[in-house]
C-alpha cells in the first residue's frame, strides 16, 4: 500500500432532508385559544454504514406543542448527511460519527424547523444549540456504568 492509501479522508458527500411531517391534530378550533403552548422537544442521532467507507449519519427532531393535553402541532424533521471517512483510527470513529458529523447537520435541522414553523403559520421555533460532544461523552459515561441512556437510539 502506498502512503496515500493511508491518508485519512473526510469528506461530506451530500446533505438531505430525509423525512418531515407537520400534524395539526386539532385544527382549527386549537388555534382560537389564547393560551401560550408548552413545547417539548427531543433530538435523535443515528449512524450506519451504507458501503465501504461510507456512513449516512441522521439527527432527528421531534417538536411537540401542546395547549393542555390537546397538540397544536407536532413537527417531525430528519436532516442526513452520507460521509465517506477512511483511514480513521478506530477509537475516533465513533467521535466522528456522534460529534463531528452531527454538528455539520444541525444547523440544516434547526432551519428546516423555523421554516416549517413559520409556513404552518406559527411563530419560528429555534432549535437552541447542541453540545454533541458533551452528548457524546455523557452517552459514554452512562454506557461505562452500566446506565441506560434515556432517549439514545
Amino acid at each position: 500500500m502506498s502512503e496515500q492509501d493511508l491518508t485519512p479522508v473526510f469528506q461530506i458527500q451530500r446533505m438531505y432532508l430525509k423525512d418531515l411531517s407537520l400534524e395539526q391534530p386539532n385544527s382549527p378550533q386549537i388555534l382560537l385559544e389564547q393560551q401560550q403552548p408548552q413545547v417539548d422537544i427531543s433530538l435523535a442521532m443515528g449512524a450506519e454504514s451504507v458501503a465501504d467507507g461510507v456512513f449516512e449519519v441522521s439527527v432527528t427532531a421531534t417538536v411537540t406543542t401542546k395547549i393542555g393535553d390537546r397538540t397544536l402541532f407536532l413537527i417531525e424533521a430528519k436532516q442526513a448527511g452520507i460521509f465517506e471517512i477512511r483511514n480513521v483510527p478506530e477509537d475516533q470513529m465513533q467521535g466522528i460519527l456522534s460529534i463531528v458529523c452531527p454538528q455539520m447537520i444541525y444547523p440544516y435541522l434547526r432551519a428546516i424547523v423555523s421554516d416549517l414553523c413559520t409556513r404552518a403559520g406559527f411563530p419560528p421555533i429555534m432549535l437552541t444549540e447542541v453540545n454533541f460532544q458533551a452528548m457524546f461523552e455523557a452517552q459514554q459515561a452512562q454506557a461505562a456504568s452500566g446506565g441506560v441512556i434515556p432517549g439514545a437510539n
